[in-house]
């Protein structure tokens, strides 16, 4: 039973289930898990790295899923590395190693810890081809999940929510929607022609991308908000600056260029909320 499309033995079928793994939109997921734990100042190794495996293989899963049905189902996509039965496999072991983590956040952790992370692996699971028929799920499923990493890497560590966490997490589910709009504007033609209705097909490309910048912009002027009321640190300032300015040049540039640019944009984002949250380098200026 061949598992590659593309080769045999064990190193063509290694590199067709590695290529499920894409870095672009694996990496933010596992970031947004270990920024919970940053901002929970977590101690405990184990439930953090359980739960940043959890998350890879939700992600994994929505990949592998997306791949099948956007191929050997739709007839979307040009080409595909795993064959039916190497997609399912793929799922069955992504999914299995979800499952034991969250056995493993069940008893090093609790219930809760498994309620806020099985959302993750339902989102990924039924993206593909249930959730991005429709603008709202298509749009955010993906933050949704991002959100979800936050709230439960958090979670994981302090056993308890509380409020600086889901403001980060509402933060990102408004910027990374945004970012998913302008995503889906470069797929409009053929997304309209087999009737998807992603944002742009729903209301038009020009107002798909101002519902894009206006997300993007209240995800920032939440930060601010939150930074005058104290909540956040003076130093999640400089993350909106410079993602308002990734920003601004996105705005002029073609979708997929955009696409680019904005997630980009969004680890720089993280990266500087870590270390306002971390550092505090503003601290004693303001």
């Amino acid at each position: 039973m061949a598992l590659a499309r593309h080769g045999t033995g064990l190193e063509a079928t290694g590199r067709a289930f590695w290529s499920q793994v894409h870095p672009v939109f694996m990496l933010p997921p596992l970031a947004a898990s270990l920024f919970g734990a940053v901002l929970a100042t977590g101690t405990d190794p184990v439930a953090a790295t359980v739960h940043v495996v959890a998350m890879f293989a939700a992600v994994y899963t929505a990949h592998v899923k997306d791949g099948y049905v956007d191929f050997h189902l739709r007839g979307e996509d040009d080409d595909h590395p795993l064959t039916v039965a190497g997609c399912r496999l793929g799922l069955v072991a992504s999914s299995s190693l979800f499952a034991l983590c969250c056995v493993v956040l069940f008893v090093v952790v609790d219930w809760v810890a498994v309620v806020l992370t099985l959302p993750t692996w339902l989102i990924a699971y039924h993206h593909a081809p249930q959730l991005d028929m429709h603008p709202i799920s298509a749009t955010m499923g993906y933050p949704a999940g991002i959100a979800l990493s936050i709230l439960g890497g958090f979670y994981v560590q302090a056993m308890a929510l509380e409020a600086v966490p889901v403001a980060f997490a509402v933060v990102f589910l408004l910027v990374l929607s945004g970012i998913k709009v302008i995503d889906d504007t470069k797929d409009f033609d053929y997304d309209r022609s087999i009737d998807k209705r992603t944002v742009a097909v729903v209301i038009g490309r020009e107002r798909a991308y101002t519902a894009a910048y206006g997300l993007m912009v209240a995800g920032l002027a939440v930060v601010i908000a939150l930074v005058a009321l104290g909540t956040f640190p003076v130093g999640a300032v400089l993350a909106v600056v410079a993602f308002a300015v990734i920003g601004v040049i996105a705005a002029r540039a073609e979708p997929t260029l955009a696409t680019m640019l904005l997630i980009r944009g969004c680890y720089v984002f993280l990266a500087l909320l870590v270390a306002a949250v971390w550092f505090r380098p503003l601290e004693g200026l303001v």
